[in-house]
C-alpha cells in the first residue's frame, strides 16, 4: 500500500506532535516526552520528497500550518481538527479522513531544537522538524521585529553636535 505524500506530510508534520542532539546521536522519543516538547510550539519542516512548511500542534490534538506539496507551487495554510494528532499507548498516531489505516511515527531527537518522524515500519518516509516556522509564522515575527526596530530608533538620542 502506497501512502501519497500529501496524506504523509499532514500526517507526519501534523502527527509528530512531538521531539531533540545530531543525527549522529539520535534517541528515540517516547510519545510522553514528544508531546511536551511539541504541543502549542510552531515547528518547519521538510520531507523526503520536497514537502515543505510549517505548523503547530494544539492541545486537542488539532493542527494549523501551512504545507507546500514537493517543493511545488504556493504553500497553502491548512487546518485539521480537533483528535487529527492522537497518542496510542507509546505511538503518536494521526487520524486522517480518507485514509484506510491509522498511519503511526517513530520519533528521535536530532538536536536540541529538532527532531525527525519516520512512518512507522517505514524509515525511507520521513520529515524533519525545527522549532520555529515560515510562512505566516515568519512574517508575523518579521512585522514584530520591524515594529520594534521602528520604535527602538525612533526613541533613540539624536546627536548634539
Amino acid at each position: 500500500m502506497r501512502l501519497p505524500s500529501t496524506h504523509l506530510a499532514a500526517a507526519c508534520l501534523f502527527s509528530t506532535g512531538v521531539a531533540l542532539a545530531s543525527p549522529a546521536s539520535a534517541e528515540p522519543l517516547s510519545a510522553d516526552a514528544a508531546q511536551r516538547f511539541v504541543m502549542g510550539r510552531t515547528f518547519s519542516y521538510s520531507c523526503y520528497e520536497g514537502t515543505a512548511g510549517s505548523g503547530r500542534i494544539l492541545e486537542d490534538g488539532s493542527v494549523a500550518g501551512t504545507i507546500q506539496m514537493r517543493g511545488r507551487g504556493s504553500a497553502r495554510y491548512v487546518t485539521l481538527p480537533a483528535g487529527t494528532i492522537l497518542v496510542k499507548g507509546e505511538a503518536v498516531c494521526a487520524k486522517l479522513k480518507g485514509l484506510a489505516f491509522q498511519p503511526c511515527f517513530d520519533l528521535e531527537k536530532t538536536g536540541k531544537n529538532s527532531f525527525r518522524g519516520n512512518l512507522a515500519g517505514a524509515n525511507r518516509l520521513w520529515c524533519e522538524f525545527k522549532r520555529g516556522g515560515s510562512g505566516r509564522t515568519r512574517l508575523a515575527e518579521r512585522g514584530a521585529d520591524v515594529k520594534s526596530t521602528k520604535t527602538a530608533q525612533a526613541e533613540a538620542p539624536s546627536d548634539p553636535r
